[in-house]
């Protein structure tokens, strides 16, 4: 009897005490979330990947484009995305108003894309740069004459001026890279200038003036490599105002040269049937919205980690 009592103890419930002491399921998924977030927040991951696909996209477009960009077939006016109901059979994202394929257009305007940008960048950030390297070492009247062009340049309506060059000079690669470069010199040159105002009054700048070192010299070898992470958030931040300004310029016709594809020239193309064919305006520019973002988050990560006054601790 003593025996079967102790058994039926031993079958009974475990006490409180007894009870392993695992996490509930909901605090691990809270921090699980929790860390995720923190992770997303420090490092751009999302940027990143959309940035990644971007460059992926422009270096094999040829390789991924399901079809010729400029192939016409009237039969795929228009068409549905493939995931639709009444969909197109051939077409993932549609067909434009001639029967082009979206999805092919908009990785052949990858390639576009990222060409003119990068050399149109270069081309503003380099001679900013110089620009501001001179007027914030130099001082005096190259200083007030070289902000003052500045000042001049920024208050012009560059859309109106650009829209200007292109039809005197015609629609070509040139003369786009040339515009857009234009519009993106101006914001290295402040930049430059107001950073090089503070190292030229360093020590070590002071030291090599004394061993009769070289204006030149001190701007390249002192000066110059405290500006890099200026240069580098300037030229991030200054993408996404590059691709919405050739997308602009695309989208009034006086940007890509025709035939080639581009996303502005994209969205121009279904403005005429957002009722029935919305697709076609949007799925470029949807694609316009998330490389602009990714850019302008990349930039504003990157200045958090490479300017010393913003990092935190």
């Amino acid at each position: 009897m003593q025996l079967e009592h102790s058994d039926h103890e031993d079958s009974g419930p475990m006490s409180t005490g007894d009870q392993p002491n695992t996490p509930a399921l909901g605090d691990r998924a809270y921090r699980i979330g929790a860390r995720a977030i923190y992770i997303l927040k420090r490092w751009p991951i999302i940027p990143g990947i959309i940035i990644f696909l971007l460059l992926f996209g422009a270096a094999f477009a040829p390789i991924l484009e399901p079809y010729d960009p400029l192939r016409v077939d009237l039969r795929e006016r228009n068409s549905p995305p493939s995931w639709f109901t009444d969909g197109s059979d051939k077409y993932f994202l549609g067909g434009d108003p001639v029967g082009r394929d979206i999805l092919s257009r908009v990785i052949a305007s990858t390639r576009i894309t990222v060409a003119v940008v990068f050399f149109s960048i270069t081309v503003g950030i380099v001679s900013g740069t110089a620009l501001g390297l001179i007027a914030g070492y130099i001082g005096g009247v190259v200083d007030e004459v070289i902000m003052r062009i500045v000042d001049i340049w920024a208050a012009l309506p560059y859309l109106l001026i650009i829209l200007t060059i292109v039809v005197v000079f015609g629609q070509s690669f040139t003369v786009l890279i040339t515009s857009l470069a234009l519009l993106s010199w101006p914001g290295a040159v402040r930049l430059v200038r107001a950073e090089a105002l503070k190292v030229r009054e360093s020590e070590y700048v002071m030291s090599a003036k004394v061993t009769g070192a070289s204006g030149l010299r001190i701007m390249w070898k002192h000066i110059m490599p405290q500006t890099i992470h200026i240069v580098i958030v300037s030229a991030t931040l200054g993408t996404g105002t590059l691709i919405l300004t050739e997308s602009t310029l695309s989208f009034l016709g006086a940007g890509v040269p025709a035939p080639n594809p581009s996303w502005g020239s994209m969205a121009a193309d279904g403005r005429d049937y957002l009722r029935d064919a919305w697709w076609v305006s949007v799925t470029p520019g949807v694609a316009i919205i998330l490389v602009v973002m990714a850019g302008n988050f990349m930039g504003d990560w990157l200045r958090d980690r490479l300017d010393p006054t913003l990092r935190q601790l």
